[in-house]
């Protein structure tokens, strides 16, 4: 496990801690909810990591059973290949994705831990398909042939990052409460203004990165 792979996927996490459903649902019950907003937040927040560490989990243990022999059939070098292909595809990629608005945040019906916990879910379900990051960080795991030890504490900070942002959100609106109103609402206008298109970035980003990963096959 080389720093400069832990520097790659350190980057994909900074990506993925800008969520536009984790901050907009954080933001909106600091907003909104009148009452345990701490235990709510918390409840959404550790339903998202537990989903996509579970998530993770299973794909590094499934993707690495039926990638691992192909790799030792052909070489040792085709791992990081693919990753090149991919990264490419995604650079290229990046400039054809059309703009658009931002999707409005998904807001909880009711202000329990139970429907915050179905949010979580609910959410996760929607957006792990275009968790380009995330997948990019675990292909980069599986190419670079971390061990079971050396990615599970990787895995877990990676979705503990990808949180942060809300949990600082959080711990400011408790120290601050009559302070934060007003950024709030600035951040929560920010989330549903237009934009040249959120995905295309990720997508530049993340096709660098694995280009850069990939383009070093020795």
């Amino acid at each position: 496990m080389s720093n400069e792979i832990l520097l790659y996927i350190g980057a994909l996490a900074i990506l993925d801690m800008f969520s536009p459903a984790i901050i907009g649902v954080t933001v909106y019950v600091l907003l909104v909810g009148k009452r345990k907003q701490t235990q709510l937040i918390m409840a959404y927040l550790m339903t998202v990591i537990g989903f996509y560490f579970c998530t993770g989990v299973f794909l590094m243990l499934g993707l690495d059973i039926i990638f691992k022999p192909i790799a030792d059939v052909l070489s040792s070098d085709t791992a990081k290949k693919f990753m090149t292909i991919i990264g490419a595809i995604l650079f290229i990629g990046s400039w054809f994705v059309p703009k658009k608005k931002i999707a409005e945040s998904p807001k909880p019906r009711q202000f329990n831990v139970s429907a915050m916990i179905a949010l979580g879910i609910s959410t996760s379900l929607l957006e792990v398909a275009t968790a380009i990051p995330y997948f990019a960080s675990i292909g980069l795991m599986i190419s670079n042939e971390f061990t079971m030890y050396e990615w599970l504490p990787v895995l877990a900070g990676y979705n503990v990052m990808m949180v942060a942002p809300a949990l600082v959100l959080l711990l400011l609106h408790i120290l601050f409460r009559r302070f934060m109103q007003r950024p709030l609402r600035n951040l929560q206008a920010l989330f549903q203004k237009n934009t040249s298109s959120a995905l295309s970035w990720v997508m530049f980003i993340v096709g660098i990165i694995l280009l850069a990963n990939g383009s070093d096959f020795g």
